[in-house]
């Protein structure tokens, strides 16, 4: 069990079933084309200073490094050629641990580096990743699992531990893929009490409307 954070109303986290099939130690991150769309084109273009302000880099298809000063960021208005990206280290918005999963979305579960939102108690602020609160937990129990459905692992909890001390970045195959079922549930039970929460993505409403239309 882990307070995560999930996607914002306008950003919200897809509901899903997939598999974690690799974790990544200090992980880079490759910003969404739709963050790109709304959020990193405008500041560029109303500063070329801001990949600076956020660590990111422009990578061409060659994985070069390009200078965004020598780019007239106006005459773009809806995508660049260029990847942004965001080095890994202790300010990366992905935190120093990544789980990476099947999906279209562009969306997985990670550590964070804002971890003061997991006292909030409304906690939809991200663009639809899911940030893990007890992701060495996580990471614990998929090595254990993976350890016993496996003789041969090149990886556990030591070698793990190694690279987050040296700060360095690993991809790491599960070979037991761990099953990921993301779900919206607005009211459960708990100890015999039916337990309510918050309709963030006001999926409820929604429902409701199309099974009482016309009725």
């Amino acid at each position: 069990r882990s307070k995560i954070v999930c996607g914002k109303p306008s950003t919200p986290t897809p509901l899903l079933n997939s598999s974690i099939y690799n974790m990544v130690t200090y992980p880079q991150w490759t910003i969404p084309t739709s963050i790109v769309k709304k959020e990193v084109l405008p500041g560029l273009q109303e500063s070329t200073g801001y990949l600076k302000r956020k660590g990111y880099s422009l990578i061409d298809s060659k994985g070069n490094e390009v200078d965004p000063w020598k780019i007239k960021w106006k005459k773009y208005k809806d995508e660049i050629p260029w990847k942004v990206i965001q080095g890994s280290g202790d300010e990366n918005a992905l935190g120093v641990y990544k789980f990476n999963f099947f999906s279209p979305y562009d969306v997985y579960m990670h550590d964070t580096n804002q971890r003061y939102f997991f006292k909030n108690k409304i906690r939809a602020l991200s663009h639809g990743c899911v940030r893990v609160e007890q992701w060495e937990k996580l990471a614990i129990y998929i090595t254990r699992n993976d350890s016993l459905s496996s003789r041969h692992l090149s990886y556990n909890m030591d070698s793990i531990h190694n690279w987050l001390s040296r700060k360095v970045k690993k991809e790491i195959y599960v070979k037991e893929k761990l099953p990921v079922f993301i779900r919206y549930i607005t009211a459960d039970a708990m100890k015999g009490k039916m337990v309510f929460y918050d309709d963030m993505y006001n999926l409820d409403k929604i429902t409701a409307d199309k099974y009482f239309a016309g009725k």
